[in-house]
């Protein structure tokens, strides 16, 4: 007594098609985060200009380019009205620059401003300080929880202010 063909490829079959159903095909690629850096420096300065002149300046002890969002750190930004902005991180998105830690404002003219957190628009310069923050100008002290500044037309709104202003006698 011999082992039928028949008994053989029935044995094969199911083997085959039981084995089928064990194996799990995946595509493992598409659910991979694929890298999207494009761009990583350290000491390099930004100048921004148009066809009439420049617009303004950032100097950056390092930085990332990350999909299309440009991320600097120990920030360090010029424009015609503002003297100084230096931030621990400051991150691109548009015309907006959201700044983080240890902020400061120079004027060339006006108060200076420390917070901790806030946004510039490069476009309508308008700086949103979104944190506590202190504005001082000679012995001028303002304390506050947010603000507004334009910094063309050099006007400040502020929510719930502390303020010690010295002012000229007449």
């Amino acid at each position: 007594m011999g082992l039928k063909l028949e008994i053989i490829l029935i044995v094969a079959i199911a083997a085959i098609v039981g084995g089928s159903y064990m194996v799990k095909f995946t595509n493992d690629t598409s659910n991979k985060k694929s890298p999207t850096k494009e761009l990583e420096f350290t000491e390099t300065t930004f100048i921004e200009v148009d066809t009439n002149k420049t617009l303004g300046r950032a100097f950056s002890t390092y930085g990332i380019r990350d999909a299309g969002v440009l991320t600097l750190y120990d920030l360090k930004y010029h424009t015609d009205n503002i003297r100084l902005l230096r931030s621990k991180k400051g991150i691109y998105k548009g015309n907006k620059i959201y700044l983080d830690g240890n902020i400061t404002v120079d004027q060339k003219e006006g108060f200076d401003y420390r917070a901790q957190h806030a946004v510039y628009d490069k476009k309508t310069q308008i700086l949103d300080i979104t944190s506590a923050f202190t504005a001082v100008m000679n012995k001028n002290i303002i304390h506050g929880n947010t603000l507004r500044y334009d910094t063309q037309k050099k006007e400040a709104f502020a929510k719930q202010i502390d303020a010690v202003v010295y002012t000229a006698e007449k």
